[in-house]
């Protein structure tokens, strides 16, 4: 029970704690309200990529399995919402920056990595949307989920962690370390690379 509470409490400080003192940052002063719905669907969606691996990997006691996996496809659809409406919400506010951003000749280095998770999720969505269609292998779903995972987390943190903006440093950080290390643990304990291996002993050539 203790344990339980422990995990709990320290998954809504992570989560809580970066959303509300953003809210309370002096850089909100002045801006446009598209402006700040954008910046604040950004930070929803770094605090999403905290829940999703400890939903799959099973990490919320108290949580039956089946509702654990429901809720990881209910929150994977919440976080392409959130980052839908945080690029969106920037180029209704500022067209040029998002064009540049796109098209990776933005000045500003956290863009292409911002850019490289948004298209990697999409990516990811897209799959698993059309996962039976296109009759993936559990083995093959597996790895090619794992992998653009990895690139979605890798992208959003170091896209976070190079804007100097709303959110605070530090709560910033801490979200994104627990971020980190929540995605490596799941793909540690999933065994992907093992899969990874033998997935690739089975397409080489023989």
């Amino acid at each position: 029970m203790v344990r339980m509470l422990i995990i709990w409490a320290v998954v809504a400080a992570a989560i809580i704690l970066p959303v509300a003192l953003a809210a309370t940052s002096s850089l909100l002063a002045w801006r446009d309200p598209v402006y700040i719905t954008a910046g604040f669907a950004g930070v929803i969606a770094l605090a999403l990529l905290l829940v999703q691996p400890m939903l799959i990997g099973g990490y919320l006691p108290g949580i039956k399995a089946r509702l654990l996996r429901l809720s990881h496809r209910w929150v994977g659809a919440l976080l392409v919402i959130a980052v839908v409406v945080h690029v969106g919400g920037l180029w209704i506010t500022s067209p040029p920056d998002v064009i540049d951003a796109l098209l990776f000749v933005s000045p500003t280095p956290f863009s292409n990595w911002g850019v490289i998770a948004m298209w990697a999720l999409f990516a990811t969505a897209l799959l698993a949307m059309f996962r039976r269609r296109l009759q993936l292998r559990p083995q093959s779903w597996r790895v090619a989920h794992s992998l653009l995972a990895i690139v979605i987390v890798i992208g959003t943190i170091i896209h976070a962690l190079l804007i100097e903006g709303t959110m605070e440093t530090i709560s910033k950080a801490a979200l994104c370390v627990l971020a980190g290390v929540a995605t490596v643990k799941v793909m540690l304990d999933l065994n992907v690379w093992t899969s990874l291996r033998a997935l690739r002993k089975r397409t080489e050539p023989r």
